[in-house]
């Protein structure tokens, strides 16, 4: 599995499905393997940042920087790992972890006033205004029973986005 231009054996494809807690189906892995592959340019067994970045769809996500952090360097099991969490079989819990994920991006396992308000510069742009970014945040932290003081860790969150219905879903290609 570490050369980008071997096969998958069944054991490989079995070692993948458990790392990510079966979120995907073998013939999912075989698809998403084969994405790997073409990502993986040089042939090297990981994806870089820049590979990443060929990709259109992720190229023009407002949040691509963050996310770059996260996926920069990985190999294929990582790769599909970190996609796990856009599966229709991910759990609310795995999805609410990467979403953790994206707003720490110090990685401390807190996410701040501050960390909140770069995700959603970033998710708005110029299209609202700092002040108002604020406000919006204020609010949806005080009606989550939280203030611009707290700093909120995973639990936080699942907390928060328990009672959502997340849809974090992109449909793989079997072929």
């Amino acid at each position: 599995m570490g050369n980008a231009s071997s096969l998958l054996t069944q054991y490989d494809i079995e070692e993948v499905q458990e790392h990510c807690n079966l979120t995907f189906s073998q013939q999912e892995i075989l698809s998403l393997y084969q994405r790997f592959c073409q990502l993986d340019r040089n042939g090297c067994g990981f994806i870089s940042g820049e590979e990443f970045l060929s990709v259109p769809e992720f190229a023009v996500n407002p949040l691509s920087q963050r996310l770059l952090r996260m996926i920069d360097g990985l190999n294929f099991k990582e790769f599909v790992a970190f996609l796990s969490a856009f599966s229709a079989h991910a759990t609310l819990q795995q999805k609410v972890e990467f979403i953790f994920r994206v707003y720490d991006s110090d990685g401390n396992g807190k996410v701040t006033f501050n960390d909140m308000l770069e995700v959603l510069q970033d998710l708005t742009g110029s299209f609202i205004s700092e002040v108002q970014r604020e406000q919006v945040l204020t609010r949806v932290l005080e009606e989550a029973g939280y203030s611009k003081d707290s700093s909120l860790v995973q639990s936080d969150f699942l907390k928060i986005l328990g009672s959502s219905d997340l849809k974090m879903e992109v449909e793989i290609p079997v072929d």
